[in-house]
This record gives C-alpha cells, structure tokens and sequence, in this order.
C-alpha cells in the first residue's frame, strides 16, 4: 500500500522509508534522538579563497531508516563547495583520516599529472593519516566537481561541487546561482554491490519484460510480430530492460545530499534569473532532468560556455555537468525532478519564492525498453518509439559469436572496423554503428518535450586541436553475462597504455559494442566533440557513447605525464580503464 509523506507526495512503500531523513548527515550531527530525527537540516558549507584545508573522514549517515558510514569531506556529503578564482594558484591541503588510502581527483580541471589524484599514475595516494598537498594554478572558469579516486569511496559519499569564477565575470547574469549535486546512495557497502553484480549481472534489475508487457505489445503490433520479437531477443540471450546495473531496488537518489523527501530548497524573488550548475556525482545513475513547466537555457557543458539552448529537459551521465538558466513566471513553487534513466527512482528539490513551500512531483516516465537501434547501430533517422522492428532495417548489421541463429553480417568496404578480439571478454559487436548525435537516449525519444542532445552544443570558442594528426580508435567492449568490460577486449590489467606524442592532435573514435551508455572521461585534457562530418561541437571533459553509437572528438596532448582514461561508471571502471602517457 502507498504511504503519503508528510508533504503529501505519494510514494510507494520503499520510496516511503527513504523519505524519512530530511538530510542524511543529521546522524552524524547528533540530530538522532531515540530512533526519531529532530526536525532540522544540517548546514552545508561553502569555502572559497587559495588555501583550503579537506580533511576526508567517516560519518554516521541515515537515509533510509538504517544507520551507515559515509566517506565525507570536512563532515559534509556533498564534500563542501569550493569556489576559485580564474587565473589564481590554489593550495589544497588533503588529510586522510580513513584506516586505508585515499584521494581525491579533480574532475575536469586542467592540471600538472602530479596534481590529478589517481593512486597509481600521478602519485601514490593518501595513506592513512596521511596528506597530500595540491598545488596549481587554475586556468579555466565553470562548474566542475571533485571526487574519490580510490576504491569505491565516491559511491561512499567521496564527491563535491567546484565553482571557479571567470576571470571577466559571468557571461550570462543571474541574480540566483545554485550547485545541484546529484548522486546515488545504497546502504549496502559498494564492495557487495559489484559482487552481486559479477554473480548475476541483472541482480538490480526489477523492471524486466512480463506476461504483462508481451500482452501489450501484442494488443500494438500483433501476436505474430510480437512473439518473433520476443523470440529474437531470448535468442540472442539480450535485455531490453537492461538500462542500469544498479537501481532503485538498493538506490536511494539524493539532491544536495537530499533524499525526496528532504526537499532541498532553492529560493527566489520575482524576475529572478536562476542559473542552476548541475553536477553528476553519481556512481552508476544517468538522470533525466527536467523543471515542469519551465523552459531551460542551457549555456554551459562541462564547464565551457556554450551557446544557450532552451529546452525542456537534458540528460546528465556520470562525471558531466550543464549549466542552465531558469526564469520563474509565478509566484509559486516550482519542482526540480531528476528521474533515473531506468526511471527506478528520482531526485528532486524545489525552486520557491519562499522557504517552506513545496511543488507537485510529476510521476516516472514509463520504463523504457532498448530498440533495435541500441543494438544493431546504424538506421535512418526518425522516430524510434520502443518496438523498434518498425524502423528501416538497411544498414543495420552486428555479429555475435557464438550465437546460434545470429551469423555475422558484412559490412560496407568503407565502413569496415579492424580486427576485434571477441571470446569470453566480448558478447557482442555493433558491425556499423550509427553516428546520430541529434538523438537524445532511449526514454527521451519522440516524449513531447524538447530534449537536449549532443548535436545542440556549440561552443563559444574556438577549438584547442585545429587539425588532425593522427586517428586512433577504440572499442568499449563487453560480456554482460560475466560482467567484464573493457577497452577492444582487453582488460585494463592486460592492457598497455595509449601513447601519444606531446604536442601532436589526435581524433579519438569510440565505437559502443555494447548496449548500455558509457560516459567516457580523459584525464587532464580537453576532449573536443566533433560532429558525424568532423565539425567541432563543443569541448568536454566527459563524453557519452550510447548504445550501438559512433563518436569521435579531438584532444591536443599538450599535458606531459601519466593519465587516466575510463568509463566513469563506477563498477565498469575496472576493466573499462586505459592509461595514457603524453611524451
């Protein structure tokens, strides 16, 4: 039976019991008083200026109902908001007060290798009660954020926002400027999550296909067409609910170290421009984002001022951050709802002209399937609504060893890929990708609403890489069945590094064999998005490749030393994990 809380949103049981913390540090703050919470909202800080002193520490945290420990930065989860200045040095002094290492990575931000933060490439870590002291001179303005890069501490809470103020002031005025960190939290220790999901790749998975949804889809195209689509699917042992490995079965999302029901708050005066810096601090969570009833200009990407576009709702990944501007037109509450892509749980928060004051939750978008697209690659663009066997099938090809009833195709003279290495590593190959970076994801196709996608971004300025001196490209590879992913079919822990000469301008291609999105993050370079034609876009410091998708970008390797090239899924990073050597 749904419960209400005590805002009068309806919430399944579960989302109920999630709901009941207004702020997950209140344990830690001594707010806990006879298993009850006191009703207040722990501060959170903000520290600015070129010295800043971050001590990493455990925390009692309660989400859910169930006490935890949280790895936090100066008792704060979000980690404290750090605010630099464009063109300033910056001194961070890191003291790690954990029983085992540490680190923290700054995400996005262009530095010397030694000040990057991953354990193992640009310096040895942060051992118990030990420091690290970060020195460099910040060179870029925007939203950025920093994070854990050791274990599986980001999951733990090991994550905050940085804002650096341009050097000339803000390209676009606003009157209110507000950080939303979203992220995912689970009560069960990370190690145990990717353990469950080596056993059984779907354990998290509750939205899987029922008697139910083949009854629908036969009521929409036929029992004939249904059941050959059934049938094709169950052959080739493939998912069409496979959206995200972990979910709301286990997550609770959070806004600002919010749960739903904490309501996070960000206040306005009438004629306000609201600019809202989203950051994705998730471990393993895409979010759809959206403000009903407000149109959004999105100005920034990564940090990097674009030319604004005005949408209804975007799609953040792991690691990637949009800057956008809102106008309220009433003098009322408006609700800020983040929906997980798999559309298993939200976030949310509200924008209101006075504290207290609360907007209507819109429900979760249906639970989307994958199409055909998402796993055979090239199509003809158009409408791709959820069954998929209505789309014009030429060009479309994949091979998949091994599996009875699915030879491989040829593919096209020019479209020909190298030699892939395919076994127990790699269950799947998308044989002609498509390249279609107008298309905004599956679960945002054809819904009414105007959805940001990667086609939209223009940069303000001019590209870093002008030409192209050499092209290399890589595979994200796959076998969810062993849940092992990586980089043409080789784990990272058999792999070499990716050398590039310093100095010289390369175009990465990624070619996405697999069927889930992987945001793909470069250390300590700028990655220059290119169209399907080689335009530049826009530059970025994480990059999505969908399902079965074509992308390429630029990077000028103009950053001596070791670097670190991963999937920024949390749990793919193991195996998804290239070092890059610039010399």
């Amino acid at each position: 039976m749904d419960k209400q809380d005590p805002r009068g949103i309806q919430l399944p049981r579960r989302r109920f019991v999630q709901g009941l913390a207004l702020g997950g540090i209140a344990a830690g703050l001594g707010l806990w008083r006879d298993g009850a919470l006191a009703q207040a909202v722990a501060p959170r800080s903000e520290l600015s200026g070129n010295h800043f002193e971050l001590d990493i520490a455990e925390l009692p945290v309660n989400f859910t109902g169930q006490r935890r420990l949280a790895t936090v930065v100066n008792g704060q989860l979000p980690a404290p908001l750090l605010r630099w200045r464009q063109g300033e040095p910056v001194t961070l002094r890191v003291r790690n007060r954990l029983a085992v290492p540490s680190s923290i990575h700054w995400h996005g931000i262009v530095l010397p290798a030694d000040m990057d933060g991953v354990p193992g490439l640009s310096f040895d870590g942060i051992p118990p009660g030990g420091e690290y002291v970060y020195r460099f001179t910040v060179n870029q303005s925007g939203t950025y954020w920093y994070h854990g890069h050791a274990g599986f501490q980001e999951q733990t809470g090991l994550y905050g926002p940085i804002v650096i103020e341009p050097r000339e002031g803000e390209r676009h005025a606003a009157q209110r400027d507000y950080t939303i960190v979203l992220s995912d939290w689970s009560d069960t220790r990370p190690e145990t999550l990717y353990a469950n999901l080596r056993k059984q790749s779907g354990y998290y998975n509750q939205g899987k296909p029922t008697v139910g949804d083949f009854l629908q889809d036969v009521g929409r195209e036929g029992v004939a067409p249904a059941l050959a689509q059934r049938q094709m699917w169950n052959r080739m042992r493939m998912d069409r609910s496979d959206l995200a490995d972990v979910s709301g079965a286990t997550y609770t999302y959070l806004l600002n170290g919010q749960t739903p029901a904490g309501n996070w708050t960000g206040l306005f005066d009438a004629g306000d421009k609201v600019r809202l810096r989203f950051i994705n601090g998730a471990s393993m969570t895409f979010f759809d984002v959206r403000i009903p009833g407000l149109k959004m200009t999105v100005v920034a990407a990564d940090g990097q001022a674009i030319e604004p576009v005005s949408v209804d709702e975007f799609r953040i990944g792991n690691g990637e951050t949009y800057d956008v501007i809102v106008e309220p037109t009433a003098d009322r509450a408006w609700s800020i709802f983040a929906q997980s892509m798999d559309r298993s749980g939200f976030a949310r928060a509200t924008l209101a002209p006075r504290a207290g004051m609360d907007a209507a939750v819109p429900a979760l978008d249906p639970r989307p399937l994958l199409d055909m697209s998402d796993m055979m690659g090239a199509m003809q663009h158009g409408d791709m609504g959820h069954g998929g066997m209505s789309h014009d099938m030429a060009g479309m090809a994949m091979e998949m060893p091994g599996m009875p009833g699915m030879p491989a195709m040829p593919m096209p003279h020019d479209q020909a890929a190298p030699p892939l290495k395919t076994g127990p590593e790699v269950d799947m190959r998308v044989a002609t990708p498509r390249n279609n970076l107008d298309d905004p994801g599956v679960g945002l196709r054809g819904n009414g609403r105007r959805v940001l996608s990667y086609a939209d971004l223009r940069s303000v300025n001019a590209p870093i890489s002008p030409r192209v001196d050499r092209e290399i490209t890589l595979r994200l590879t796959g076998n969810m069945e062993r849940y092992r992913w990586s980089f043409d079919g080789v784990l990272a822990s058999e792999a070499g590094p990716l050398r590039l000469r310093h100095g010289e301008h390369v175009r990465i291609v990624l070619v996405n064999d697999t069927m889930m999105s992987h945001p793909i993050h470069l250390h300590g370079m700028w990655s220059e998005l290119e169209s399907p034609q080689g335009e530049f876009l826009a530059r970025k410091h994480t990059v999505v490749i969908q399902p079965a998708q074509r992308v390429s970008y630029r990077v000028s390797a103009d950053a001596p030393g070791r670097w670190a090239f991963h999937c920024h899924l949390l749990f793919h990073m193991a195996g998804m994990f290239r070092e890059v050597v610039v010399a």
